[in-house]
């Protein structure tokens, strides 16, 4: 059997044990979610469609794991104004597994209901794995930073979501390591292409 579901304004078909990403839900993996709007469920001449959703009908899931898409480039020039901008984006995504479908009000079994009552004791490990990283990518030197605006490229934001992660200098800028390039594109919001970018700049900025 299996249900069409609808969740982040999206619709996806399921069955039993399918893994699937869908837009980011809140929940830790292990923890129990469920889906009341269902468009339709059964197979063959026994399905049922909905008008919307199916009355009584319900799909249960477990959380996976939470992660993020790939990176989106967006990038914007304007013609003879000397002018161009790439901004980076990784949508939020979150992997479930899917456990049950329901229908007639039936209600999940109590191994999955226990599951989701159990999810808040696994909290405390979360904040924790949060916390650890959202520690600084680098260790900001000591003395005045530079201000990296006068980066082509680097505006007021940018330069205070790189000063967050301990970057506050044209020297550090002009040592990154490809490695570091890697790091910083994997984990803020923008390309390599436009950090080597702002490298050969820096160089000259920190002499």
């Amino acid at each position: 059997m299996f249900a069409v579901i609808k969740t982040g304004g999206k619709q996806y078909r399921v069955a039993a044990n399918d893994v699937l990403t869908i837009e980011k839900l809140e929940g830790a993996a292990g923890d129990t979610v469920e889906f009341n709007e269902i468009l339709m469920v059964g197979e063959g001449a026994g399905a049922t469609v909905g008008a919307p959703f199916v009355e009584g009908a319900m799909v249960v899931a477990e959380v996976v794991e939470q992660g993020r898409a790939r990176k989106v480039i967006a990038f914007k020039k304007r013609r003879r104004q000397n002018s161009k901008r790439i901004r980076g984006h990784r949508q939020h995504q979150t992997v479930v597994k899917i456990t049950d479908i329901l229908t007639g009000g039936a209600k999940p079994s109590k191994k999955a209901a226990a599951k989701k009552e159990a999810a808040p004791k696994a909290e405390a490990p979360a904040k924790t794995e949060a916390a650890a990283t959202a520690a600084p990518l680098f260790t900001a030197p000591a003395g005045e930073p530079d201000n990296l605006t006068k980066i082509k490229g680097i505006g007021p934001v940018a330069a205070g979501q790189l000063n967050e992660q301990g970057i506050t200098t044209f020297a550090q800028v002009a040592a990154l390591s490809d490695a570091d390039i890697t790091r910083i594109d994997e984990a803020m919001p923008f390309s390599a292409d436009q950090i080597s970018d702002w490298r050969e700049q820096a160089k000259a900025l920190a002499k």
